[in-house]
């Protein structure tokens, strides 16, 4: 069940939150080099984006963003939320987004980890979410599948995301963060696993790789804190984009892996400062779990955009009364599925 991609297949997205992309670029070259690249600058940067020469890309800015969605949307582009745009026109089957305060990692031999490589190996081998293999992923070079493993459940399906992880910063919560401002993460896990049916994962846009064209339109910019901020701690939209898309893979029957790759997470920001914006988030997150664990959808539902439709009327219904936070971002998640569906039918290009 192995696929192949070929690298004119892929497009690697970058929301680019700083204007200096000059060692970002330049760090990054020897791996994004074979690949075209979508950069969208953040609508409320001011300053002019520095990027080196020698790449084959696209640049989106406020302009070409406004050209392309109008005003008669609530789907916001802004901060982190800006690389959605990226996804919505990308017309290339997959996609590899990295934030743009990560450079690539080394493996626990010093080598430098092609992190788009380690997407591909995981987005085209099979993904096993109905039974767990608990020497990982069996389709990992030098693995197999273990005694006990039902022969049925071996040809695994298809895996349409894969979540990276990241050395150096951890991606924690503001509270945490501030509660243990020196720790790190340094521990690099040779390991990939199917996260299982039925499991939800705090998924993180640091470091993602999926199929735009089975899963794009769950990949959405819709919960937007009033207090949202430019560090990933204040912010929640790649949680609840996380928790869609993994619904949306459980009830089609596809894979979500986590684990390799690892890129190296630069430190930036300050958590107890952050700590009253993101609060909103961790308080709403009690509503959002119980919510995402329970939602069935329907066996009309059979595309990412019935799905996510589905979805949306379900908060508006379930969480609507609970936080106007909700009711916005239903309106948002009905407001995207009409911007991919309209968006995919044009030809999309950067008028600057």
């Amino acid at each position: 069940m192995s696929l192949s991609i070929k690298d004119d297949e892929i497009d690697i997205v970058i929301g680019a939150l700083h204007a200096d992309l000059t060692s970002f670029m330049n760090e990054w070259r020897p791996i994004f080099s074979p690949f075209h690249l979508i950069i969208i600058k953040d609508p409320d940067l001011k300053e002019e984006l520095k990027i080196p020469e020698g790449f084959n890309l696209d640049v989106y800015k406020k302009p070409d963003i406004d050209q392309v969605v109008g005003s008669s949307t609530s789907v916001l582009f802004s901060g982190y939320s800006c690389r959605y745009f990226g996804y919505l026109v990308s017309k290339k089957k997959y996609i590899i987004s990295v934030d743009d305060d990560c450079v690539p990692a080394r493996d626990n031999k010093g080598f430098l980890v092609d992190a788009i490589a380690q997407h591909i190996t995981n987005l085209t081998t099979p993904a096993t979410p109905f039974f767990f293999n608990t020497l990982y992923d069996p389709f990992a070079e030098g693995a197999d599948f273990v005694r006990g493993y039902p022969f049925s459940f071996r040809s695994g399906v298809k895996c349409a995301l894969s979540c990276g992880l990241w050395l150096n910063l951890a991606d924690h919560d503001a509270p945490t963060q501030a509660l243990k401002p020196e720790q790190r993460n340094s521990q690099y896990v040779d390991a990939v696993i199917t996260v299982p049916a039925r499991a939800l994962l705090p998924l993180s846009g640091i470091n993602i790789a999926f199929d735009r064209e089975v899963v794009g339109p769950a990949l959405l910019p819709a919960l937007r804190l009033a207090g949202e901020g430019q560090f990933r701690w204040e912010t929640m939209e790649d949680i609840w984009s996380g928790m869609c898309v993994k619904v949306v893979c459980d009830h089609l029957g596809l894979g979500v892996k986590s684990g390799l790759p690892y890129v190296w997470r630069n430190d930036r920001g300050d958590a107890i400062a952050s700590l009253k914006k993101e609060w909103e988030g961790v308080k709403l997150m009690e509503e959002v779990v119980p919510f995402f664990q329970s939602v069935r959808l329907s066996r009309e539902a059979t595309t990412a955009e019935d799905c996510i439709v589905e979805m949306a009327n379900a908060v508006k219904e379930q969480l609507g009364t609970k936080d106007p936070v909700f009711d916005r971002a239903a309106k948002a998640m009905l407001d995207w599925v009409n911007l991919w569906k309209s968006v995919g039918s044009k030809p999309s290009s950067p008028g600057i």
